[in-house]
């Protein structure tokens, strides 16, 4: 028996850490992730591993705060929907990324949750709270979300104080538009809605209550 356990211990001393900017497998990556219970955030974008810096309260915290309540609010009043806050999600052997907020079908859906506890498959909604990742939520995520067929991407662009909310149509993502009364709405979940000056605000009484209009 100390022969096994000794062999656990030498095995896993020798699994090296992820570092910003390596390039691996998803099962590599996992792997390297999982030996790593006091990294909060890692992900693996076109192949390579990217860590995000510390989160900033300002800049990050408080408005992921609100987008959680937005859609907990939503799947709280709709039965069958799930929404979930900093999960990782495996798409293919080259993209698992760990987007800050998804909502996602519980039946009926494209994402399933497999043995280990992951996300596999595209999310309905993913939405990205993007600071100093702007150029990769916009560009490279926009990619591999697209391609994998997430059907709507929400980005909250913190410091140019803007939401981009695109939906997937023939394969491309085009800008939703609001309506009459200044509401985005999804098309995917019908009711879920929001004023982009309310949520840039962060205004979270007037987010939660358009929910109700």
């Amino acid at each position: 028996m100390s022969q096994v356990i000794d062999a656990i211990r030498s095995d896993v001393r020798t699994i090296p850490p992820l570092e910003n900017g390596d390039v691996v497998s998803a099962r590599e990556f996992l792997r390297r992730y999982e030996n790593m219970p006091a990294t909060r955030k890692a992900e693996l974008i076109e192949g390579t591993v990217r860590m995000p810096s510390p989160v900033r309260f300002i800049q990050h915290a408080e408005p992921d705060s609100l987008i959680q309540g937005w859609l907990l609010a939503y799947s709280a009043a709709h039965p069958g929907i799930h929404a979930g806050g900093n999960a990782t999600v495996v798409f293919d052997d080259k993209n698992v990324p760990q987007p800050d907020a998804v909502l996602r079908m519980m039946e009926g859906g494209a994402s399933r949750i497999d043995a280990d506890g992951f996300l596999r498959g595209a999310p309905e909604l993913i939405v990205e709270i993007s600071a100093s990742s702007v150029s990769i939520d916009t560009h490279a995520k926009l990619r591999m979300y697209r391609r994998n067929g997430v059907r709507e991407y929400l980005v909250w662009r913190v410091l140019d104080d803007a939401l981009d909310w695109w939906l997937l149509e023939e394969g491309e993502y085009v800008a939703n538009q609001p309506d009459s009364r200044g509401f985005l709405e999804s098309r995917v979940f019908p009711g879920l809605k929001v004023r982009p000056s309310a949520l840039l605000a962060r205004d979270a009484a007037a987010v939660l209550g358009g929910l109700a209009e």
